[in-house]
């Protein structure tokens, strides 16, 4: 019970290497989408996609979604694929979003703060980066 309720971390390595997995493998199901193609055809008809360059930012957005998942999720990379992730979110919550992170744009949000931890610690002991250190 005292650890429970101690400030030391418990299963530090572990738990951030669960989230971290987590966190990339969400991101690379969403950015699967770029090979679907009525998927992306129904982001380009959101109104702030409809401009010149609207299509080339859905694309970007998504492969950058999948880029970025892969390199968290194996760990390989894993602060460039968190600044990545962390630029890709931030832009579709106060952008795409309008920026209301309390309730409506709440989970691109969340992904732009996990973003922040994976940017601070890194990949952990079991991530590719600790393998080619």
């Amino acid at each position: 019970m005292n650890k429970l309720l101690s400030t030391s971390p418990i299963y530090q390595d572990l738990g951030l290497t669960f989230v971290r997995v987590a966190t990339g493998l969400f991101m690379v199901y969403h950015g699967w989408e770029i090979f679907d193609s009525t998927k992306m055809n129904e982001y380009l008809q959101w109104d702030m996609f409809k401009n010149s360059s609207g299509g080339t930012m859905v694309y970007l957005g998504k492969g950058a979604e999948l880029v970025g998942g892969f390199l968290l999720a194996l760990g390989f990379w894993t602060r460039i694929g968190a600044a990545i992730l962390f630029f890709t979110m931030a832009y579709i919550a106060f952008f795409v979003g309008h920026g209301k992170i309390w309730y409506e744009d709440q989970h691109p949000f969340l992904f732009v703060l996990l973003a922040v931890v994976f940017l601070v610690m890194g990949g952990g002991r079991w991530s590719l980066d600790k393998k080619f250190e």
